[in-house]
């Protein structure tokens, strides 16, 4: 009998999977996760591309684009304009921007709605909270070095 996989494979391999899906998800309009993400971000107010940087950053890998092809390409479509006051370098949805953001927040729902499955409210609550747990745990015991 096979051993239990520790959770470090599980978070790895569901992390791997969340990617692959999302890339499924939105294959047919061009478009990946890191795209997603920073329409997500604008949908919710005006951010400078360092305030992009700093929410992304935790899911950007060496293998992608870098941030600002990503925005060139968001921005080529039409999609993002400078912020008000422009001088604060703060990007802002267009209106196509948002109907993009609105027509792909439909397909992210249903691709959580699959990944959320069988589970109730509750216990996807307490998973985060609980992975949560684990992270502080983690950031106290590496600070304590």
């Amino acid at each position: 009998m096979e051993a239990p996989k520790p959770i470090g494979y599980w978070l790895k391999h569901l992390h791997n999977l969340l990617e692959k899906q999302f890339d499924a998800t939105l294959a047919d309009v061009g478009l990946g996760r890191r795209h997603w993400q920073i329409l997500n971000t604008l949908a919710r107010g005006h951010a400078t591309r360092d305030e992009l940087m700093e929410a992304l950053a935790p899911f950007w890998t060496q293998v992608e684009p870098d941030l600002d092809k990503v925005l060139e390409d968001v921005a080529a479509r039409g999609w993002t304009r400078p912020g008000l006051p422009v001088e604060a370098n703060l990007l802002a949805l267009t209106d196509e921007g948002r109907a993009v953001h609105a027509d792909i927040a439909a397909r992210v729902e249903t691709t959580r709605a699959a990944v959320l499955k069988g589970l109730t409210v509750e216990q996807y609550t307490e998973t985060v909270r609980i992975l949560s747990v684990m992270a502080g745990n983690i950031e106290a015991d590496l600070a304590a070095r």
